[in-house]
């Protein structure tokens, strides 16, 4: 296959996506053909599938902010835990020791706080209404952290469905002005899309982005669920471990992962076929694969072998992780004591 024919078929996976689900096969099928020391037991080495360089931006130093969208319908409670242990777990040592390797220094992680967003949970969030929420958000002045290392996290409430279309949607306008009469104003185009295969109903979990605010101006966005099994048995998300607010945890620590190691996908994404698409992209593998990806297809039928509770560093606790992958190990890899050597970012992925 020809270089330009792997361009043609490849899609970069910025989604987290559940193994079997319709939406994993409609990403991977986009994405291509899918003896070392401690990895995930069970799992077997896979060489094949690990990281390489190929020279877009990573985030060393990373900041994050948490917006609960339609903030009515969120516990206090959920809110309070997931921020403590997203924060402890982005900053734990040993969890950091994994993904140092990708980074020429230490990496650090720091937590800029929350946010409720007014108003009731929507039913449907896509793509397109995140990134118009983003840049309300922008316009009326609320994302004030350092753009060019913060990614904004949109914690979607308890029953709400997520997508990857990028039109707008009633929810997203239900959403967006809510926001504008909170800060004062009022706009919104409105479409309304079908069932789809890439929701979060069919096992999409969220995924990362960008949104160019301006000619010169970039914000990093990441979007999950509440992962859950409804009292009907339906399933949103990706639901492991036994309260639904340690799946949101999961989430973003898979996202925000990626995101700094990968931050600037979007644009790779929407160049599509151009011979500079993959100049755009950070950390990844032959099969289009970000840090996150390949351990949740390789675990199969039991996540539980890379989602687990981690003790934290300092013994103060636990926090709920999804395992990154490491090429240091050509697979995923829990808290270690002792950081690898770094990866040899010369090292180019091949056509």
């Amino acid at each position: 296959m020809t270089s330009k024919e792997v361009r043609e078929h490849r899609r970069p996976m910025n989604v987290y996506v559940r193994r079997g689900s319709r939406a994993e096969k409609a990403f991977r099928k986009r994405a291509g053909s899918p003896v070392p020391k401690a990895i995930v037991p069970g799992i077997a080495p896979t060489p094949e599938h690990d990281l390489k360089y190929l020279g877009g931006k990573t985030i060393q130093n990373l900041r994050f902010t948490n917006f609960y969208v339609g903030g009515d319908a969120w516990n206090q409670d959920d809110i309070a835990s997931i921020d403590k242990a997203l924060s402890e777990a982005l900053s734990d040592q040993n969890l950091n020791n994994v993904m140092v390797q990708y980074f020429s220094g230490p990496i650090t992680t720091t937590f800029d706080g929350s946010q409720r967003l007014p108003g009731a949970a929507p039913r449907l969030m896509s793509q397109g209404d995140v990134e118009q929420l983003v840049k309300t958000l922008h316009l009326e002045g609320r994302l004030t952290s350092d753009l060019t290392s913060t990614v904004y996290n949109f914690m979607l409430p308890p029953g709400t469905v997520l997508n990857t279309d990028t039109t707008t949607t009633g929810g997203g306008k239900q959403v967006v002005d809510a926001v504008k009469r909170q800060m004062a104003a009022a706009k919104t185009h409105i479409i309304v899309p079908e069932d789809d295969e890439d929701d979060s109903l069919n096992g999409l979990g969220g995924y990362h982005g960008s949104v160019h605010v301006s000619g010169t101006v970039t914000v990093y966005y990441a979007v999950g669920v509440y992962s859950q099994t409804e009292a009907d048995g339906t399933v949103n998300g990706i639901p492991v471990f036994d309260q639904p607010w340690k799946n949101v945890v999961a989430t973003f620590y898979h996202e925000l992962n990626e995101a700094r190691t990968d931050a600037d996908v979007e644009d790779a994404i929407r160049a599509g076929n151009s011979p500079n698409a993959d100049s755009f992209l950070g950390w990844m593998s032959d099969q289009g694969e970000e840090c996150g990806d390949f351990p949740v297809s390789e675990a199969g039928g039991d996540l539980t072998k890379v989602f687990q509770e981690v003790e934290l560093t300092d013994d103060s606790g636990k926090v709920p992780v999804q395992f990154m992958y490491s090429d240091a190990v050509h697979g995923p890899e829990g808290p270690i004591a002792e950081a690898h050597a770094r990866v040899n970012s010369l090292r180019r992925r091949s056509a």
